[in-house]
């Protein structure tokens, strides 16, 4: 079975600036939630603790310093932010995860 994944607006404007090889990162990721869906595990993904609902994509495995912030909305799953790795930039890492937030939250099903 395939699993769909779409991509906030705002979230895929974040995407294209990204440096090209984080950027292939990112589509790779999405293409293994695209594969297994909820099945994804650990270390490809994580629950984001302080969040409601939201998970973080972990390219290469958590060894990109960039993450998709991404929510199951009905039978798809909606990547609402990308933004950089907690460890790299926490500020930054909250702001994201704030962002895909209130993203998601607009997103009907």
């Amino acid at each position: 079975m395939s699993w769909v994944v779409a991509y906030h607006p705002e979230a895929e404007a974040e995407l294209q600036v990204l440096p090209a090889v984080e950027r292939v990162a990112i589509v790779h990721a999405v293409e293994k939630l695209e594969s297994e869906g909820p099945q994804i595990r650990h270390p490809h993904c994580s629950a984001i603790r302080s969040a409601v609902s939201l998970r973080e994509l972990r390219p290469r495995g958590g060894r990109s310093r960039w993450r998709a912030f991404y929510r199951q909305i009905g039978l798809a799953f909606v990547v609402g932010a990308i933004g950089p790795e907690a460890e790299v930039d926490p500020r930054k890492f909250r702001k994201a995860v704030a962002e895909a937030e209130r993203r998601l939250d607009e997103v009907k099903e």
